[in-house]
């Protein structure tokens, strides 16, 4: 969704999103800015800001897949979409009794790398600003709203052909 511009100003993006993990909870993203944590009856009350709000479904992408739990590890892989065509896969990789990520991001990358091997990811950009404070939902709907629009960005390389 973005906001309807006034005269001689740009709209501001703001991503409503959803996380099975938590289902009684909506999450709304404004662009280069503070995560929102409102009830799932959020959706409703945008429905009643239409005029305000202009909704973009065009760019409508989820990820849905697969949860894995291995001793204290919970790991999630989904298939990304954009409408009906595959765009990308997410890997969500958790280390559930730790709370402060800062703490336990050699052993996240270690797990990783068993897995994932060189396709492992380098620190998320949410942990530069978190230091040492405790890791939240909201920061995991940051990091996936920034593998959305990485995703959403990508330009589609043409597929050469086999002969």
């Amino acid at each position: 969704m973005s906001s309807l511009p006034a005269e001689g100003q740009t709209g501001k993006l703001m991503y409503v999103m959803h996380n099975s993990e938590y289902p009684l909870s909506c999450f709304a993203l404004f662009e280069n800015g503070p995560c929102l944590i409102a009830d799932a009856n959020f959706d409703i009350l945008m429905v009643k800001l239409k005029g305000f709000f202009q909704n973009a479904k065009a760019n409508k992408i989820e990820s849905r897949g697969t949860r894995y739990q291995y001793c204290d590890f919970l790991v999630k892989v989904g298939t990304v979409t954009m409408g009906p065509s595959a765009r990308g896969i997410s890997v969500e990789v958790e280390y559930c009794p730790c709370v402060i990520a800062n703490d336990c991001w050699n052993l996240l990358m270690e797990f990783m790398q068993s897995f994932m091997g060189n396709h492992t990811p380098g620190i998320p950009s949410v942990f530069g600003t978190k230091h040492d404070s405790i890791y939240s939902p909201a920061d995991t709907m940051v990091q996936y709203m920034e593998l959305f629009n990485k995703i959403r960005k990508q330009q589609q390389v043409p597929v050469a052909g086999i002969r």
